[in-house]
């Protein structure tokens, strides 16, 4: 309690000096919404720590930034609150100390520890054998069925899925709109637009973020770009596998034309190129503007969504061959490790972030009428 309680007021005392000089207040949209306030509640200040996306700009732009008395890191202050908001929404809140656990390694030996309990699964089912012959003849079914794929894949995605929709409850009722808040179909809109082409990340004058230093550079936001929607159209490969299985009752495997096969393709492609630009830079930031700790959680993240894209385009090009069921083993290892720390990691600052972009395009909306 004492963490947050000194955070909160770290991130006042930036905000209030900030809401004195205003030197900053065309950087991004933090300024704005922080210039609609006279004080500063943890709420807001947690909603403002989810729309700020940590670009740096205002660190390099402040006169009062370290080294002067006043010490203020926007960023930095920003990042750690953000990340501790993540705790206080997650539900069950008991598991809302896995983030503090969810680094590299944990990651990987969940990824390690799943792949290992299918590989019993295969075993039990048709003896290990059958992850090393070329007679399943590309059938990702002839080594695991069907029905326990969905089984196993659809508990864990009902359980995720209701993890982060009580998250984001959790965050919009701080927020004092209620329901009928989110009914703003204007507002929807604006969010929408700003999210997807990630209108935050351009900069002031459309030249990029300050980031990973001080100079300006567009490559953050193509590297969101790539893993976003190459997140995006890996799932709706797996959409549109599931119509086709069940709607139209075609049996994978597909051909390399068919729609889940080209959509999985292009989103694999996707998942190598975002996440392995995104770590590079985050390797490479200025760490005055930056949370260090988060960077565990960060990297995990990154990790298991280039995993994904890279088992995944390994498991098509290897279909055919006597590596195909140990591949399909840890894609899936992969897959579910992924799945079961979304709610816990780092991929849930994209529903907050789209929460904390509508609010603001809410109260922009009331505020110029």
């Amino acid at each position: 309690m004492q963490k947050i309680e000194a955070l909160i007021e770290e991130t006042r005392s930036n905000m209030t000096i900030c809401n004195a000089c205003r030197y900053c207040e065309g950087f991004c949209p933090v300024f704005p919404a922080m210039e609609r306030r006279r004080v500063f509640t943890p709420e807001d200040l947690k909603y403002l720590a989810n729309l700020c996306h940590n670009c740096g700009e205002c660190y390099y732009a402040c006169q009062y930034a370290p080294p002067h008395e006043f010490a203020v890191n926007v960023p930095q202050s920003m990042a750690k609150l953000r990340a501790e908001s993540y705790r206080d929404y997650a539900w069950p809140g008991p598991l809302a100390k896995l983030f503090d656990r969810n680094g590299l390694l944990t990651a990987l030996a969940l990824a390690v520890g799943v792949t290992l309990l299918l590989l019993i699964a295969v075993g039990l089912n048709g003896g290990l054998a059958a992850l090393v012959t070329t007679q399943h003849g590309g059938d990702f079914y002839a080594l695991m069925p069907h029905n326990v794929i969905v089984v196993t894949f659809g508990s864990v995605s009902l359980f995720v899925l209701l993890a982060l929709v009580m998250g984001m409850v959790r965050f919009w009722s701080e927020s004092g709109e209620g329901v009928a808040g989110l009914g703003d179909a204007r507002s929807w809109r604006q969010a929408l637009k700003e999210t997807f082409s990630l209108q935050h990340l351009h900069g002031q004058g459309e030249v990029g973020c300050t980031y990973p230093d001080a100079y300006h550079s567009q490559w953050r936001r193509r590297f969101h770009h790539f893993t976003f929607y190459g997140f995006m159209l890996s799932f709706a490969a797996t959409v549109t596998g599931t119509i086709y299985h069940y709607v139209f009752d075609w049996q994978a495997p597909y051909d390399f034309t068919s729609l889940p096969k080209l959509l999985g393709t292009l989103g694999g492609i996707g998942l190598l190129i975002g996440p392995a630009g995104l770590l590079y830079l985050k390797l490479v930031r200025d760490q005055n503007t930056a949370d260090v700790r988060q960077m565990g959680m960060d990297v995990a993240f990154i990790a298991l969504l280039w995993l994904t894209g890279f088992t995944g385009l390994a498991l098509m090009l290897l279909r055919e061959t006597s590596a195909m069921g140990v591949m399909l083993v840890v894609h899936l290892g992969v897959v579910m490790a992924l799945f079961i720390t979304m709610p816990y990691g780092k991929f849930v600052h994209g529903f907050y972030r789209l929460l904390a972009v509508y609010r603001n395009a809410l109260e922009r909306n009331r505020s110029s009428h």
